[in-house]
């Protein structure tokens, strides 16, 4: 039997109180611990995430996903942008806040091997777990989904003018139409920790068991940035999937019993991968 813990409240004092579920079976104890982080306009219930998540569970892992605290959701609507506000006030910083409480929280958590423990990221929550990986000693595998090979991704040139001028620019949500805001902060925090958030030199580092999987019909994140994840990091697994899209067939909301047909590809191949390097 699977356990879905569903919705727990942490409380991180370096950034404010956000969601988390966590799947496992029941019935076992000393779990591999693996983690997975949302993208940008990603939270936790998006889509297929659930059935992800019963799949690990039922493939043996401690699941756990999450929303940052400051995706813009809240702790009392998690599956609607109800708080453009935090989510202008959003930062990479606050990011890896968010992951390090999260492994901490769960690494201490009874039926966890805390000497197991794996991160999943999505699109931009590649790159944060990628520098993750690169920081703390206890991850021992690092799955990219769909990931980004840097975090500059800001606008530029006269854009950026623009932005810097105003203190603030907005991006459309293709499903939900909000126009959402990014306050200047969030490249200032970028300029100010540019080492620390430096993708490529994390990739380089890393000393976790790495694989990259990768869409070839990604419309949001070209299958390049994979060929360089890989060139980054030659002793990582590389994985594309043909004519897979961004999120792997995936749509909100998805009202199916099963996960796409891409999605599930690249659950087995993470679940395979995890299997033979925890």
């Amino acid at each position: 039997m699977i356990v879905k813990q569903k919705n727990l409240v942490l409380s991180n004092p370096e950034t404010r109180d956000f969601l988390a579920d966590a799947y496992f079976p029941d019935d076992k104890n000393n779990l591999p611990l693996v983690i997975f982080v949302h993208g940008y306009k990603g939270y936790k219930d998006w889509g297929a995430w659930d059935l992800m998540a019963e799949r690990f569970a039922e493939a043996g892992f401690y699941f756990v996903k999450f929303n940052f605290s400051h995706n813009g959701t809240t702790v009392e609507d998690p599956e609607n942008f109800g708080d453009l506000e935090a989510f202008g006030n959003n930062s990479y910083s606050k990011e890896l806040s968010d992951l390090s409480f999260v492994i901490d929280y769960f690494s201490e958590t009874k039926n966890v091997d805390r000497d197991r423990i794996a991160l999943i990221g999505h699109s931009r929550g590649a790159g944060i777990t990628i520098i993750k990986s690169c920081e703390d000693s206890r991850i021992q595998a690092l799955i990219t989904l769909a990931g980004v090979d840097n975090l500059d991704r800001f606008p530029k040139e006269e854009a950026f003018e623009n932005w810097k001028k105003e203190g603030v620019y907005f991006s459309e949500n293709g499903r939900t139409k909000q126009q959402m805001p990014h306050y200047f902060q969030f490249y200032q925090d970028f300029e100010k920790n540019i080492h620390r958030f430096d993708v490529e030199r994390c990739m380089e580092m890393a000393k976790a068991h790495i694989l990259i999987i990768h869409g070839t019909s990604d419309e949001s994140v070209h299958v390049n940035n994979a060929e360089h994840l890989k060139l980054l990091n030659p002793q990582s697994e590389k994985y594309l999937i043909e004519n897979a899209n961004h999120v792997f067939g995936a749509s909100e909301p998805w009202n199916y019993l099963n996960m796409p047909d891409d999605l599930q590809k690249a659950v087995e191949k993470s679940i395979w991968f995890l299997q033979e390097k925890l």
